[in-house]
């Protein structure tokens, strides 16, 4: 959920310069001079001065102070332009005595660089909050990954007390050994709302409270002392430890013991001579608990000389050559005006963006496309759309290729990771479509696919950030882990594929819909948020939820939630539909099932727990 926008909480606009980032040590084709870090006692030569690079021989003070220098430019940042990654080389930071706490703001992304997440151990705290006024609805774009946290109390002791990562969307926890207690909910704060979240292959070993998370998705994890609580829509697939499948009833929890299809997200490590690389992990089926329970996780490491490290500075045509040459692209933090697409074209290409490296569509055009082709791997990229009308932001395949076997291989699929679109928000957007999938065999871990709600004064608007639809899926053996996509103005996805599978969906349906002749088709009111296309004969669905709050016009009503087909192949199980206390009605919850909701049952979910 972008925000519960029954609280009208202003968002911040605090802006700030986009920051151009110069790396060495990989290819590279540009020498632009850099801007001064606010980093200055971390190494910065190796990826520019917003990838700060922290090694355990350095003094703690400055590390700190470099934390605290970009947090109190980031803490109220969400509509700016500068984007960070925090890396820690392997080594132990903080004591028992002297805790390293960091605080983590907008576009803020924080990283171990060991091979496992044993390898940086952080006594202190990582630790994302909401802000008294608004709680955690608007704690977007920030990430913790690949590291160890031994919980150290410091003098902030309510936020600090256990490990507190209070986030909405696109702030995913991965790859996370928390030794103590962990808490998604913002209890400090008043009110003490959150709206979020992602986890995956990480270990709670001391549990986690989930709080105020009105709904959340933990993927491939251990979850050490249990679970505690619910709100509307928790879903676990491939965790030690989750709580028992429990829905209906008021109850929330969708648990399956394994996660069909999975692919982790690439990261970047340092090996024991000290040499950079990316390591990406294999796909698993059928998989539950970490990847690293046992050993390193399986995978294929990538010389950090296979790829070409781009700044904002690069031009398309700069980065579609060196794709061409067989490399690799690293995008730096900062925002990319990309006037034309980015081409992917071979096949186990890997594009990994550092610290929520943004592409932003500046002539109403793709800002990256891909061949029919297996094994790409897209991950920690935010995609903008621009003032003239994109047909489609990001394109997985040809939409008439040749997407099916051999081209794409369920034991090499494509996988997009922490991918995240935004239409309006920092500037007027405009898509018809944000993400289409054509290709066979593609997987979808942890995606916010958004057409804004609020965002810098005159960005928003049903005239203004105009968009029809979140995802398209074409392709067949699609598998959605983790999917967020609101407000967009037609149907929020379409799914034409068949042989597909989503694991947990949470949708805002559009706020701003100024008539209902404005807003329905076919002789039905509005546009479900999930759309099975009549002809697909086989779709699994399970922890699906659809909220509604038309502020604009109260009298808006929704036929249904969720359209399928009537057939035996397309299962959906643990559906919603909620209220967010306000206006606004959605009759039913998927085809004609399911009982309304509105004003006069408000936060009071109408459930389904299977269909047919």
């Amino acid at each position: 959920m972008s925000r519960i926008a029954r609280l009208m909480v202003s968002a911040a606009l605090l802006g700030a310069a986009a920051l151009t980032a110069t790396a060495v040590g990989a290819e590279h084709a540009s020498a632009d001079p850099s801007p001064a870090s606010l980093c200055p006692d971390a190494v910065t030569a190796t990826f520019g001065p917003n990838v700060c690079v922290f090694t355990p021989s350095m003094a703690q003070a400055a590390i700190q102070a470099d934390i605290n220098a970009i947090y109190a430019q980031q803490a109220d940042n969400e509509m700016g332009t500068a984007r960070y990654a925090l890396l820690f080389k392997p080594g132990t930071y903080g004591s028992q005595n002297t805790p390293l706490d960091i605080p983590v703001g907008y576009y803020t992304e924080v990283d171990g660089l060991g091979q496992d997440p044993s390898a940086v151990v952080i006594n202190g705290g990582v630790t994302a909050i909401g802000k008294n006024g608004s709680g955690a609805l608007d704690t977007f774009w920030r990430s913790v990954s690949n590291l160890t946290i031994h919980v150290v109390p410091t003098a902030d002791g309510c936020h600090t007390g256990n490990e507190m990562w209070a986030v909405s969307q696109a702030a995913p926890m991965r790859r996370v050994d928390v030794k103590d207690f962990t808490t998604f909910m913002p209890y400090c704060e008043n009110p003490n709302f959150a709206s979020g979240g992602f986890v995956a292959d990480s270990r709670l070993e001391g549990g986690a409270l989930n709080g105020s998370q009105q709904q959340f998705y933990v993927r491939n994890s251990d979850l050490g002392a249990g679970w505690t609580n619910f709100v509307w829509n928790q879903v676990f697939s491939g965790d030690i430890a989750a709580p028992a499948q429990d829905f209906g009833n008021g109850h929330a929890y969708t648990t399956l013991a394994q996660t069909p299809v999975s692919k982790e997200k690439p990261y970047l490590y340092v090996d024991g001579s000290g040499a950079w690389k990316v390591f990406v992990p294999s796909a698993q089926t059928s998989s539950a608990g970490t990847t690293w329970a046992n050993g390193h996780t399986p995978g294929t490491s990538i010389p950090l000389s296979r790829f070409f490290i781009a700044t904002p500075s690069d031009s398309v045509a700069a980065i579609n050559n060196a794709l061409s040459r067989g490399l690799n692209v690293l995008l730096t933090p900062g925002v990319y005006n990309v006037d034309s697409p980015i081409k992917v074209k071979r096949a186990d290409t890997v594009v990994q963006g550092l610290g929520f490296a943004t592409l932003t569509a500046s002539n109403g055009n793709p800002v990256l496309t891909t061949a029919d082709v297996t094994g790409i791997d897209i991950s920690g990229v935010t995609v903008d759309a621009g003032p003239v009308n994109s047909p489609v932001l990001v394109q997985i395949g040809s939409k008439n290729g040749n997407n099916g076997v051999p081209h794409n291989q369920a034991s090499d699929p494509t996988a997009l990771q922490d991918v995240f679109f935004r239409v309006g928000g920092p500037h007027v957007g405009k898509a018809t479509v944000a993400l289409e999938v054509n290709s066979d065999n593609t997987i979808l871990d942890d995606l916010w696919i958004w057409r804004a709600d609020h965002g810098v004064p005159g960005s928003v608007g049903w005239t203004v950030n105009t968009a029809d639809t979140g995802l398209v899926v074409n392709g067949d053996h699609v598998t959605a882990t983790g999917l967020f996509v609101e407000h967009f103005q037609k149907y929020n996805v379409i799914w034409n594929g068949n042989d597909g599978e989503d694991i947990f969906f949470q949708n805002e349906l559009p706020y701003d819909p100024p008539t209902q002749a404005d807003y329905q088709h076919d002789g039905v009111l509005g546009f479900a948020a999930f759309k099975v296309a009549d002809n697909v004969r086989s779709f699994q669905g399970y922890g699906m939820g659809s909220y509604i709050f038309t502020n604009v016009n109260p009298n808006i009503h929704v036929s249904h939630a969720f359209e399928v087909p009537v057939t035996p192949g397309v299962q959906m199980r643990d559906l919603l539909t909620i209220n967010l206390s306000g206006p606004g009605t959605i009759d039913h919850v998927i085809n004609d099932t399911g009982g309304p909701v509105s004003s006069a049952n408000p936060d009071v979910a109408s459930q389904v727990v299977s269909y047919p």
